[in-house]
């Protein structure tokens, strides 16, 4: 018997989970920590690395108190976080600011010159990524800072992801080279591969922008999969969180990734991970280059296959704006949903308010809704917008079958999927096949089971899973919601490519458009 401490950093609250390899969780709590925005600049959203360890703190110390355990007894800890949320250090790694936030799409300017230049250099590293580097990135969230930012540039020393950051706080690391970095944070979002010698070359990055120079090798350093260790809690923080000191602590990952593992996500199977935005986890058994993909990395899921990660910019995010648009919130104005029918609505929703991920990988689109008549109504919307998810997340589907990758299950995880029955069964109906749905919350799950690895519980992933992984409900399509999903399927993909793609001869400069003359309009105003 073993008990160690699983943690998941969301967009708005970190988790943390005391778990016993024999009896499961012996207590789970939570606490919130604020999101900055901008009401001027959409584009916005940062963190404070200080909120963050407050919560951990009041969190951890409210799970030991509420397990009825002793701290001493926590033989490890683990943790998961958003991605790429990036934080600039100075020294003794004292952060220069806030984190860009996975979801601060600032950067979109400097994403696009490093697509562009990655292109024209040839660069075989933006392949892994699907061919388009995103603002929602490393390297692009960076330069932003750095552009931004001058008077601290000469206090710049390195650069560090959430998980890498948090965990070498807690280790009580304070030189930059001495932190391990995570393959997951790393290889998804900063186009580094093992394969390829790493990080792309300096000679690259100093085409990008000169104000690159020198960033590789701050950057440079030990590059692990969660199957190693970090470092072990530092006397310091060992007894901020009333744990005990030495216990270890594994090289952290993305909080999707691990609900992945948590969910008990397997080779050749597909994870929705969804809340706020959706991450689409997979686990391939061998490499699959996939166009528009968010990046595919040995060693980022599961330290022993192949990673593959897609995604949705926005799904709770906007549900949450459709309800409050309307003056109510989801949860009320789903009441009712369970009867409504496919395709009943009239209405055709792209879901783009916040861009698009995978696999236009464009941030200059918004939501679009077809098809309103003057009966049409805010919860018509909430059910066309579900459809919508649905249908991207076919798309995404469609994209890596068409590439070879194999999809054996696929599975609904994150915060949604277990408390809206409706999306998993409209999901099962677009995608023509069972998702299964696991029985109880895998939040922080994937955290405890690498905190296990660590603390030498179990000795692999698969056994671990097969003890404290949750069974799974399973819905299966429904026959004529299946046959006309199919029909509008076509007219989703059509619009999907037509609207979205700029250039050629479909319409796609007008979202981006729209979004210029709102920003120019604002700025004459101000």
């Amino acid at each position: 018997m073993a008990i160690v401490a699983g943690v998941d950093f969301g967009t708005l609250s970190v988790r943390v989970s005391l778990m016993d390899s024999e009896r499961g969780v012996l207590a789970s709590t939570v606490q919130e920590y604020p999101l900055h925005r901008k009401r001027e600049d959409p584009e916005y959203a940062t963190q404070s690395h200080e909120d963050h360890m407050r919560a951990l703190v009041a969190a951890t110390r409210e799970a030991v108190s509420k397990a009825g355990v002793n701290g001493d007894q926590v033989q490890a800890i683990a943790l998961d976080t958003t991605g790429s949320s990036v934080i600039p250090v100075g020294k003794n790694m004292q952060p220069l600011g806030e984190y860009y936030l996975w979801c601060d799409h600032r950067a979109k300017g400097e994403a696009a010159e490093i697509t562009e230049v990655a292109r024209r250099e040839k660069l075989e590293a933006i392949q892994w990524c699907g061919g388009v580097y995103s603002s929602e990135w490393g390297f692009s969230k960076l330069l932003h800072w750095l552009r931004h930012n001058p008077e601290k540039r000469a206090d710049f020393v390195s650069a560090f992801e959430h998980c890498d950051m948090v965990a070498a706080t807690l280790c009580g690391i304070t030189d930059p080279k001495n932190v391990k970095r995570s393959v997951c944070a790393m290889g998804h979002k900063w186009l580094w591969n093992r394969q390829l010698g790493g990080l792309p070359p300096e000679s690259f990055l100093l085409k990008v922008d000169p104000l690159f120079k020198g960033v590789r090798e701050k950057l440079d350093g030990e590059y692990c999969t969660s199957d190693q260790i970090a470092g072990t809690l530092s006397p310091e923080w060992a007894e901020k969180l009333g744990l005990k000191e030495g216990i270890p602590i594994p090289v952290g990952a993305f909080d999707a990734h691990w609900d992945a593992i948590g969910a008990g996500c397997r080779t050749d199977d597909m994870v929705n991970v969804i809340g706020t935005s959706t991450c689409i986890i997979g686990i391939t058994p061998a490499v699959n280059l996939v166009p528009g993909v968010c990046g595919v990395v040995q060693g980022s899921v599961h330290p022993m296959r192949t990673g593959i990660e897609a995604g949705l910019s926005a799904v709770g995010d906007i549900f949450g704006a459709i309800a409050s648009r309307a003056g109510t919130d989801v949860k009320t104005l789903s009441i009712g949903l369970e009867n409504y029918r496919a395709g009943q609505t009239g209405l055709l929703r792209m879901t783009w308010d916040n861009g698009d991920r995978t696999v236009l990988v464009n941030p200059n689109l918004r939501g679009v809704t077809l098809g309103w008549n003057l009966q049409s109504t805010a919860q018509d919307e909430l059910f066309a917008a579900i459809e919508g998810t649905a249908f991207h997340t076919r798309v995404i589907l469609d994209r890596m079958a068409g590439h070879g990758v194999t999809v054996r299950r696929v599975i609904n995880a994150g915060g949604i999927p277990q408390k809206n029955d409706v999306l998993n069964q409209v999901y099962a109906n677009v995608l023509g096949r069972p998702v299964l749905v696991p029985n109880k919350s895998v939040v922080s799950l994937g955290s405890a089971i690498f905190a296990f690895l660590a603390a030498g519980t179990f000795k692999t992933i698969e056994e671990a899973q097969d003890k404290i992984c949750p069974s799974h409900r399973t819905f299966v399509p429904e026959g004529s919601a299946q046959r006309i999903y199919e029909e509008l399927y076509f007219l989703y993909n059509k619009l999907y490519f037509a609207l979205g793609l700029p250039g050629g001869d479909g319409m796609g400069d007008v979202l981006p458009t729209l979004i210029s003359v709102a920003k120019s309009a604002a700025t004459i105003s101000n």
